[in-house]
């Protein structure tokens, strides 16, 4: 289980939080939904949603104990929000929810089937899902440079046993998976990202913040050179613009489906 930093999470999120806003009005919320945010973090934008159902319900679950905490202590006040520890691959939910919604989350999951069959179980007939994260071909440069990076002689030894941290695949994979559940997709598709980050500093800043399964197999004492070898050999072939930021490719796979009534 990866470790979070709640604090450092909200500080290196901002371009998943501005992701998952920019989606957030396909969900033409009415105000009284039930909803369920799987992944939800540090709670922010769950607690964005609970403000858009004043008379409905969110709950919002994430494997992370000290993300739960965080949120909990974050957004005590809001009455109609809860916050759940739980492993989005086995929900414990029969047919609560109107809507399940999750971003930049679900590509820690290797195996998407009982996520998605979970997913369908927590659902009223007719409801539906809004899901965002990364996709076939995300940040697929630097992690090739990480890839070199871990092969040379003084990391190799950290990684004998090293896999993929990472799911990320294509509308062709995603498919099957979905209606196999018995979902009916509406929408499914990859959208391409530039993410950015003030030089080389927010670059590391972020992989301090998510790319735990790499750095917390180097001691401690080695982890800041880690970082600058992975970060100078990035910077070789993706230099910073002339307003000092660094640019990354990344790819979101958007999935929109709906639980049929007659399920």
């Amino acid at each position: 289980m990866n470790q979070w930093n709640p604090n450092d999470y909200q500080q290196n999120s901002s371009q998943q939080q501005k992701w998952a806003t920019e989606v957030l009005p396909r969900l033409h919320l009415k105000g009284n939904e039930r909803i369920l945010d799987i992944g939800c973090g540090d709670g922010k934008i769950t607690a964005e949603v609970a403000r858009h159902v004043p008379q409905g319900s969110v709950v919002g679950l994430d494997a992370s104990a000290e993300m739960i905490d965080f949120a909990d202590k974050q957004y005590s006040t809001i009455s109609n929000l809860r916050f759940e520890q739980g492993d989005a691959q086995s929900l414990g939910f029969h047919e609560q929810f109107d809507w399940a919604i999750s971003f930049a989350c679900l590509h820690w999951v290797i195996d998407h089937r009982p996520v998605v069959r979970g997913i369908c179980r927590a659902l009223r007939p007719g409801g539906r899902i809004l899901l965002q994260f990364g996709g076939k071909g995300n940040a697929a440069e630097v992690i090739r440079v990480a890839s070199e990076v871990i092969a040379r002689p003084q990391w190799a030894d950290y990684f004998t046993d090293f896999s993929f941290p990472w799911g990320f695949y294509s509308p062709d994979e995603y498919r099957p998976w979905l209606e196999e559940a018995g979902f009916t997709v509406t929408h499914l598709a990859l959208v391409p990202k530039d993410m950015t980050h003030e030089g080389r500093r927010g670059l590391e800043g972020w992989m301090r913040t998510t790319w735990m399964p790499y750095w917390h197999r180097v001691p401690t004492e080695l982890q800041q050179q880690f970082f600058d070898e992975i970060v100078d050999e990035y910077l070789k072939t993706h230099p910073m613009d002339a307003n000092g930021l660094v640019h990354l490719s990344m790819v979101r796979l958007e999935v929109e489906a709906v639980k049929p009534r007659n399920a």
